[in-house]
């Protein structure tokens, strides 16, 4: 078989963008947009990576010379669609932990224009430990601050040279946060006060929002995928069909330059992003979590199986349709519209989203995620929200376990055990609670319902305050418990 070098033509164009970070989801979002606005929109342009870690996939990207496939998948107009995409926008990748010189001097091209990221949720953070001589530095603001440096010093400070940062971690306020810490590593370093000018009056931090579902390399079906696509590709790259990014701009839309309504993806340019942020955390992340840990106690292992089971799809769509939207501010057609969206790639059987992977951290997720969503019902409404009072009454009885081991509170669903992956505090108030000897399941549930409401540190207030909240999960937790998830479940949506 041939590899995808000799079976893919690679054009060679200008690098007018640099992205720190070489994984999957980079290649199947920003790479695969960059390829689609070259061929669709006139770009015109490669992307050069940089491996942010010391340890990476930057040797395996450089032996296929930046080639790799994308396989795109999902539901439209409910059927089955697919798309292999090869991906020709990138150059290579350098590390510039070995590679100091040639990743520094990227500084100095005058067609570099952006600057994408996506370094983890950690990577945008303020290390004061970092200097200015390091070959590199160890954090990305501080490799961003001396990269900064290199391009003012070599072009004079000339003000045409400035770059567009657009960060793709998920942090709010990507951009502005690494703005900041750009600043404050020039003050650490005593830089003379025009630099610190020119990354104001030059460069531009936006913050940025990514949509796309990206499992990675397709470990079980490659080597069919190969047999289809007639060449050998070691970095096949699997990702859902759908792809939303929001483009939150300091001083103005640049899609002059990244032309990306012009190739047709979809993408907004926006001053405020707030209300796309909202619309994802509360509808697609907010879903998630609403429903995850109840359809886990009714035996299920993963979304697929909950679109799939009649109870549960019933559960998330009257949790989503009836209490979520309408708890949120904004225009109805576009929540309603994105909700349908969401369905369907929960609906996606090329995705396996395991259930127990998405509960990880869920009293953080229901606090971000959900809460908002109750106690907005509430305010719009002046009655609690069933499901939502349910889906946290749920999580309480999921997190029901009496040890914890290496770092996991071990929870029982019928006889399997299974981790609870949380903050220690959070596991250690859980296990605590639930190595009391209670006399009955009324007297648990109230008892374990009020502990955990009270947790202000938690919630960021006392539950306890909502009317009616207490008495609603102490009473869902009670039915859990006596009738088992399946039959209170039942019983919830009969009401």
């Amino acid at each position: 078989m041939k590899t995808i070098i000799e079976a893919v033509e690679k054009k060679q164009r200008p690098i007018k963008a640099v992205q720190f970070g070489e994984g999957n989801f980079l290649r199947a979002f920003i790479d695969y947009q960059i390829d689609v606005m070259n061929e669709k929109a006139g770009f015109n342009g490669d992307v050069m990576m940089v491996q942010p870690l010391e340890r990476g996939m930057g040797d395996m990207i450089n032996a296929q010379n930046g080639l790799y496939t994308t396989v795109l998948r999902g539901i439209e107009d409910g059927k089955e669609v697919e798309e292999l995409r090869p991906i020709t926008s990138v150059r290579g990748c350098l590390n510039p932990y070995t590679q100091y010189d040639e990743y520094i001097a990227l500084a100095d091209n005058p067609d570099l224009r952006f600057i994408f990221s996506n370094t983890t949720e950690a990577g945008i953070a303020y290390d004061p430990s970092v200097k200015k001589d390091d070959k590199p530095q160890n954090s990305f603001p501080g490799k961003i601050t001396a990269f900064l440096y290199r391009r003012y010093v070599t072009f004079g400070g000339d003000r045409s040279k400035g770059l567009v940062f657009i960060p793709c971690e998920l942090i709010d306020k990507n951009g502005i946060m690494l703005h900041k810490y750009v600043l404050q590593h020039a003050a650490d370093w005593q830089l003379e006060e025009d630099f610190t000018k020119w990354i104001d009056e030059s460069c531009d931090f936006c913050c940025s929002l990514v949509d796309r579902i990206v499992p990675g390399y397709p470990r079980a079906e490659a080597a069919g995928i190969c047999e289809r696509l007639g060449y050998q590709d070691n970095l096949l790259d699997s990702a859902e069909k759908f792809l939303f990014w929001a483009i939150e701009y300091q001083k103005k839309s640049y899609e002059d330059e990244l032309p990306t309504g012009k190739a047709g993806l979809n993408v907004v340019w926006t001053p405020d992003m707030t209300f796309y942020r909202t619309r994802k955390v509360r509808i697609l992340n907010g879903t998630h979590t609403m429903s995850v840990l109840a359809a886990y106690q009714t035996g299920l292992n993963t979304v697929e199986e909950c679109m799939k089971s009649d109870l549960v799809s019933k559960f998330m769509h009257e949790g989503l349709f009836n209490e979520i939207i309408p708890s949120m501010d904004g225009d109805k057609d576009l929540l309603t519209s994105y909700a349908g969206d969401v369905l369907n790639r929960f609906r996606n059987p090329y995705i396996v989203h395991l259930l127990l992977s998405i509960s990880l951290n869920s009293t953080s997720k229901f606090k971000t995620r959900d809460l908002p969503s109750l106690l907005g019902y509430v305010e719009k409404n002046g009655k609690l929200p069933k499901v939502l009072v349910f889906s946290l009454a749920s999580l309480i009885s999921f997190y029901e376990g009496k040890r914890i081991e290496n770092g996991a509170l071990i929870g029982n669903r019928n006889g399997e055990e299974y981790k609870i992956m949380d903050s220690p505090e959070v596991l250690e108030k859980f296990a605590s609670l639930y190595s009391r000897e209670y006399c009955c399941n009324g007297k648990k549930a109230a008892t374990v319902a009020s502990e955990i409401l009270g947790m202000e540190s938690w919630w960021g207030m006392d539950l306890r305050t909502v009317e009616g909240l207490e008495e609603m999960v102490k009473d869902d937790l009670e039915a859990i418990w006596t009738k088992g998830m399946t039959e209170a479940m039942k019983a919830l949506l009969e009401k």
